[in-house]
């Protein structure tokens, strides 16, 4: 049996979906339940406002709302809703300035959490989410904290190779300096 969504990842457009898919994956590998939409803000603003008006009835505890450009989405979602709106700014011609600045300059009383642009926002979003969510479940919790371990092994892992190239290339300068002398 398939778990109803308690997150849902909304897009303005089609493609901004391979960032996004990384907020999926990475709600996956949480074992949350999600669902993937496309709404756009300027495009199907009814839609749009339905949606969010109509999130929480259905189940859904968190939006992760992605949008590139104008980037309006995330902020008309928060406007219709009670729920906690997590705004992933997408990479545009301008970088990401642009969908940034339009999601994090909310007027007060209609907050929307902004992650940084791109993957990493969209990856950032889903944690977000899965911490929101960790606050009433132990085993979400749980599932955080060995999130957290596993990012301290890769951290170790990684400086041990360094620290052991590092010493091979003084080991291999230290030779060549004495070959030289020679």
């Amino acid at each position: 049996m398939k778990k109803k969504p308690v997150v849902s990842v909304i897009m303005g457009s089609d493609s901004d979906l391979t960032t996004m898919m990384n907020a999926a994956d990475t709600l996956r590998k949480f074992g949350i339940a999600y669902e993937l939409k496309i709404s756009s803000a300027h495009r199907t603003p009814e839609k749009t406002a339905a949606f969010a008006k109509n999130a929480k009835k259905k189940g859904i505890k968190v939006i992760i709302a992605g949008a590139g450009g104008a980037a309006h989405l995330a902020g008309v979602i928060a406007a219709h809703t009670t729920l906690p709106v997590i705004g992933v700014p997408m990479e545009t011609v301008l970088d990401g300035v642009d969908s940034l600045l339009s999601i994090v300059q909310m007027p007060a009383g209609i907050p929307v959490a902004t992650v940084a642009v791109g993957k990493a926002g969209a990856i950032n979003a889903a944690i977000l989410a899965v911490q929101i969510l960790g606050v009433s479940s132990s085993t979400i919790n749980k599932k955080l904290e060995d999130h957290k371990k596993e990012l301290i092994k890769k951290v170790e892992a990684k400086n041990k190779k360094i620290e052991t190239t590092v010493l091979v290339t003084k080991q291999d300068r230290g030779k060549t300096r004495k070959n030289k002398k020679s």
